[in-house]
């Protein structure tokens, strides 16, 4: 099975900064892609940012030139600096990789993480 493991969550005031951590363990044979998505309350979740296996990233306008996207050298581990936050960033993030499985299917799937809180304070 694979695990996802977020980290970095916490309560920032407007315009402060937080480096999200998600780690991916498991039975995996590679990861096609992994990112962030966010949802706050009484909302639908949103993509935030993914990266793919060969680098390529892309992330919502909304934190566009804010949030950057990147990755380990093994590529099991993504991270989501986000700088100059805004209220409107408040929510539980959630990590997911794109996994193809150590399994005989070779059937690639998303996985998820738990979710880290972030809340930014006006």
């Amino acid at each position: 099975q694979v695990q996802l493991v977020e980290s970095g969550g916490g309560l920032v005031q407007a315009g402060g900064s937080l480096r999200l951590s998600c780690a991916a363990s498991g039975s995996i044979f590679s990861i096609n892609s992994m990112g962030w998505y966010r949802q706050a309350p009484g909302k639908q979740r949103e993509l935030v940012a993914r990266i793919t296996g060969g680098g390529n990233t892309n992330s919502a306008d909304s934190v566009k030139g804010r949030f950057t996207i990147s990755r380990d050298n093994t590529r099991d581990t993504v991270y989501l600096q986000m700088n100059s936050l805004q209220p409107e960033d408040t929510g539980v993030y959630y990590c997911y990789a794109d996994v193809t499985p150590i399994a005989i299917s070779r059937r690639a799937m998303d996985y998820w993480g738990k979710g880290t809180l972030v809340i930014v304070s006006s």
